[in-house]
């Protein structure tokens, strides 16, 4: 009969002391966002020239990397990115950054059945707890499934963390293979974007739909967060919080009181992410608060776990949407921007969630170049990805209008689209939808 595998015994050791046991041609994971490793991180860009073809799997990076800041012409280190943020996105058009496309619910399963096994994964944790965890903080995601993959797991523990209680959210030191010490730099912040006219403009239309005990997600933006805020000014009560990102506005919403739980069928009583990104009141209002609950991306995302809630709520925005529903929320053309993240996953979820309703949200027009242009088009800019399909729209809401998509033809769409399109463009629209078809000649 085999033997149980023996537990591993963490040592303590220095960051420059784990950085020594990468070698070239290695893969490592750096987890996400603030549960990123800096110490760790700085350690092993000092030994940049010594290395070569090291490959770095990480997400929505918050903080400059000291491994792509010491190697900018991508000569030592390979960053590869489930997700971008601002600073992945300008790594990406200096050709040394690569994006991974996904469902974000998904990317466990792909550690366990599809990726090549981890040389190293360094995860930012809290310092061990009582029962002898490593507690992810506010960023759970995949961690667990990137350390069972992983031939040697380090934890850089960081005092600065906030504290998530929920099933799942760390490591027990039998799970670990080393321990270092971050500098104990504060979690990076992501300050509140102030709201525009469209942002307040949007963020009604969509909060005049939302019910008592109502199930929300939203997504990163300041339309999201703009309905957060007008949440508050409403007569909606008994919320509930399902969600794959925590933000400040769902926190506010919290704090007010206006979120129980109490309707929710899944962690009834409980607001569940599988991370949270903020302001410093955020990460204090989250620290070791029994509300709160951080799962892993594959509890939180997939939707057959989402639509167990009643009346989901999923806000999420595009950057662009062509006549027939097409959204495209990650690139601009050829160039990628942010990721698919959850946005399908929690379209798709609030769908099928009993009473549940799904808004896809843009401002009508842009400016680029002193120009201004439609977000609502004939057809995709040459190139863009489109994330949502148009099967899967249910509401789509600009400044002007709100309009569900679902049962409707290809010329109904068309017609429900242009009319919440900026004024300007909605003639050009009308006449490019009839001249190729979209809308026929004697269609009203």
């Amino acid at each position: 009969m085999p033997q149980p595998a023996a537990a591993k015994t963490a040592k303590r050791i220095t960051a420059a002391e784990a950085a020594n046991l990468v070698r070239s041609g290695d893969w490592l994971d750096y987890g996400s966002s603030i549960g990123q490793p800096d110490t760790f991180d700085t350690a092993l860009a000092a030994r940049a020239a010594e290395l070569s073809g090291v490959k770095i799997r990480s997400t929505l990076t918050v903080r400059p990397r000291a491994v792509l800041e010491s190697d900018p012409e991508g000569k030592h280190f390979e960053w590869y990115s489930w997700h971008f943020s601002g600073y992945d996105r300008k790594k990406h058009d200096a050709g040394i950054s690569h994006y991974i496309p996904l469902n974000l619910g998904e990317v466990p399963d792909y550690y366990a059945r599809f990726l090549d096994p981890i040389q190293i994964t360094v995860i930012k944790t809290c310092p061990m707890d009582a029962n002898g965890v490593f507690n992810f903080g506010p960023t759970n995601l995949w961690n667990g499934a990137a350390a069972r993959r992983a031939g040697i797991v380090i934890v850089e523990v960081c005092g600065n963390l906030p504290y998530l209680y929920g099933p799942q959210n760390g490591l027990h030191v039998s799970e670990v293979d080393y321990v270092i010490d971050s500098t104990n730099i504060a979690p990076a912040e992501l300050p509140v974007a102030p709201a525009t006219d469209a942002d307040r403009a949007v963020g009604r239309l969509i909060a005049a739909e939302v019910e008592n005990g109502a199930c929300l997600q939203i997504g990163i933006g300041g339309m999201p967060n703009a309905v957060c805020s007008l949440l508050l000014d409403s007569p909606v009560r008994g919320l509930g919080i399902h969600t794959e990102m925590l933000t400040d506005g769902l926190v506010d919403l919290y704090k007010a009181g206006r979120v129980t739980g109490d309707a929710k069928t899944l962690d009834k009583g409980k607001i569940t992410c599988t991370f949270a990104l903020g302001t410093k009141d955020m990460y204090a209002a989250i620290n070791r608060n029994a509300d709160f609950l951080c799962c892993p991306v594959d509890y939180t995302n997939l939707p057959h776990n989402i639509m167990r809630n009643d009346r989901v709520v999923s806000i999420n925005n595009t950057t662009q949407i062509d006549l027939q529903g097409q959204c495209a929320s990650e690139s601009d053309g050829h160039r990628h921007l942010t990721g698919t993240g959850g946005q399908l996953q929690f379209v798709r979820g609030a769908y099928a969630s009993s009473g549940g309703k799904s808004f896809i949200c843009l401002s009508s027009a842009y400016e680029k170049r002193g120009v201004r242009k439609s977000r609502i088009v004939l057809e995709q800019t040459p190139g863009n990805i489109v994330t949502t399909p148009r099967s899967d729209v249910m509401y789509v809401v600009t400044e002007h209008g709100i309009v569900n998509l679902k049962g409707k033809s290809i010329a109904d769409r068309a017609k429900s689209l242009i009319s919440i399109a900026h004024p300007e463009f909605r003639e050009g629209l009308e006449r490019q939808a009839r001249e190729h078809g979209l809308i026929p000649r004697r269609f009203v």
